[in-house]
């Protein structure tokens, strides 16, 4: 790098010297040129003054001043030039003797280019040889590509035909299956509408029931402004009828009014004070009698979700006699148990209570009873009768007491039948005792949710058992029927390890935390995966539990941080 650099100094001086040396010819062609003008002019100027022509003898003497002074300048030039070319001459004579110390060095230089050559010339030929060696192996490999691309076609041919052959069989086996799936759905798509019009029919009645409420409550409510307003003018008259009396009297009128307003009021608070007893007797009584029907009604859903359960394996005669002893716990136990419950805790309070709080509450438990009879929402309950029909005083006793005996004689005819379905599991002399199904997550939670939104979920069900079972969908809670919807078809039988997904899709609808449950059908039993659904909240904590300020002098000031964390997904405002 460094001779190259000397090189290129080098060349650029000489040419910096080469153009100097051009100007300084070119000065001295002009120095020449003034100078015979200048002998001219001198000739000129003799015979001027000789011919005694003054105007031609003064031009000319002006122009001899002229050609002076750019002789003069151009000989200064000159010099200028002269110094500048020693200058350039010496820097380029120093850099010739610095190229002159580097004269070994070049020539190593050149020796080494030249070795470097022959280098890449091997290099180049050797190249050469191997990829004249790797060609070689490429054609070989790619004849033997070909061979076994050619018999890969072969045996691609072969699995082709076969492919089609089964794709046909296949393809009418799922022509077949189609045609049954899709009258089927038909039937069930008939089915929904025939419901979807019920509901909606049930919606339009409530509709009407809610708008005759309104109406009536409207009339109530005008009625009671009026008779309000009339009262307000009656106590106003009688409030200046006793000022008359007392000012006749001769009384203090002022005095006289404040005793009489303080006595109304403090009978207004008495009254208010009974009335609240009333009603938190009547609640107590309500709660405890709405406890013991929930407790009924429990019962009644557990024995009809293990009929619904039992129910796809029975036949027919089975079934309708299901149905009937549903019907029968419905109607009938209910009437003839709470009824006796309710009148022997009346009974029990009757001395405490007054007789007109205990009409009232005997009229608050039969709204109460037609309130819980008939659903808040239609579709929340599947009643296939109206309780309202059917009237308790139809029962008599005989009739009970033979229904109950029919009923002890069927429930040990379904345990029978359960044992005959449901089979013990025993591989190599061992009973499979455990869970035969296992879901992932074991628990279905939606958290946090928000009215209007859909949430989707997905189970893993696994086959634990010992050898081959299957599994199917009962249903979920009643409860949850409005809010959840499951998305699950049956696999057929599966071989222990094996599993199966379940889709979970939940719609909120309210804001209130829902539990229940999804059951499931196995060969060796029925089982459930539990589901929660839990409303945003806000949970608070503080990170200390006690302020410590240790010990300390009169008059010093000590400050404590402690910090307040909401961990729940709903903000709040605190104080």
């Amino acid at each position: 790098r460094n001779l190259k650099q000397l090189n290129n100094i080098a060349q650029e001086k000489q040419l910096v010297v080469q153009k100097i040396r051009d100007e300084l010819t070119t000065c001295q062609l002009r120095i020449k040129m003034l100078e015979e003008q200048l002998e001219y002019v001198d000739m000129e100027i003799e015979k001027e003054k000789e011919a005694g022509n003054v105007a031609a003898l003064f031009r000319l003497q002006a122009m001899y001043r002229r050609l002076c002074t750019e002789l003069e300048d151009e000989k200064d030039f000159e010099l200028k030039i002269a110094l500048t070319l020693e200058e350039n001459m010496l820097e380029m004579w120093r850099i010739e003797t610095e190229q002159g110390k580097y004269e070994i060095f070049h020539k190593q230089l050149k020796k080494d280019e030249e070795k470097l050559e022959m280098q890449y010339q091997e290099e180049a030929q050797v190249r050469i040889r191997k990829e004249k060696i790797a060609a070689l192996q490429a054609e070989g490999n790619q004849l033997s590509r070909k061979k076994k691309e050619e018999e890969a076609q072969k045996e691609y041919e072969e699995r082709h035909k076969k492919m089609l052959e089964d794709a046909k069989r296949n393809h009418e086996k799922a022509v077949c299956f189609l045609r049954k799936s899709m009258a089927r759905i038909h039937e069930e798509n008939a089915k929904e509408e025939v419901k979807t019009q019920e509901h909606m029919e049930r919606r339009i009645q409530a509709v009407l029931s809610l708008k005759n409420s309104i109406t009536s409550n409207r009339e109530k409510l005008k009625a009671l402004q009026a008779w309000n307003k009339a009262m307000a003018f009656e106590a106003k008259k009688q409030e200046m009828k006793m000022r008359e009396a007392i000012l006749a009297e001769g009384g203090n009128v002022a005095k006289e009014i404040f005793l009489h307003k303080r006595l109304l009021q403090h009978e207004k608070e008495k009254q208010a004070f009974r009335e609240q007893q009333k009603s938190r007797k009547i609640e107590i009584v309500s709660q405890i009698l709405q406890e013991k029907a929930s407790i009924h009604k429990r019962k009644n859903r557990q024995s009809s979700t293990k009929a619904s359960k039992s129910g796809g394996k029975l036949k027919d005669s089975l079934l309708w006699r299901m149905k009937t002893w549903h019907y029968i716990e419905k109607t009938c136990k209910h009437p003839a148990g709470a009824i006796s419950q309710r009148t022997a805790f009346v009974g029990e309070f009757s001395e405490k209570i007054p007789q007109d709080v205990l009409h009232e509450s005997d009229k608050d438990e039969e709204e109460k009873d037609k309130i819980l009879i008939e659903p808040e929402f239609p579709g929340l309950w599947s009643q296939e009768c109206d309780l309202h029909k059917v009237s308790n005083r139809e029962m008599d006793t005989n009739q009970l007491a033979t229904r109950v005996m029919n009923k002890e004689i069927f429930e040990k005819n379904m345990e029978e039948f359960q044992t005959a379905i449901f089979h013990k599991q025993i591989v190599s002399g061992r009973e499979c005792k455990e869970r035969t199904f296992y879901s992932k997550p074991s628990c279905i939670h939606f958290k946090d949710f928000d009215v209007g939104k859909i949430y989707k979920k997905k189970i893993v069900l696994t086959n634990a058992s010992y050898s081959v079972n299957f599994c199917r969908l009962v249903g979920i809670s009643e409860w949850l029927k409005d809010f959840i919807s499951i998305q699950f078809d049956p696999p057929g039988k599966m071989s222990s390890g094996m599993s199966c997904e379940v889709g979970v899709t939940f719609k909120p609808a309210i804001d209130e935390n829902l539990e229940g449950e999804v059951m499931f059908m196995a060969q060796t039993g029925s089982f459930s995966v539990p589901l929660k659904c839990t409303a945003k909240t806000c949970i608070l904590a503080l990170d200390k539990v006690l302020i410590d300020f240790g010990t300390q002098v009169v008059g010093e000031t000590i400050s404590r941080t402690i910090n307040l964390t909401n961990t729940g997904a709903l903000g709040t405002r605190f104080k």
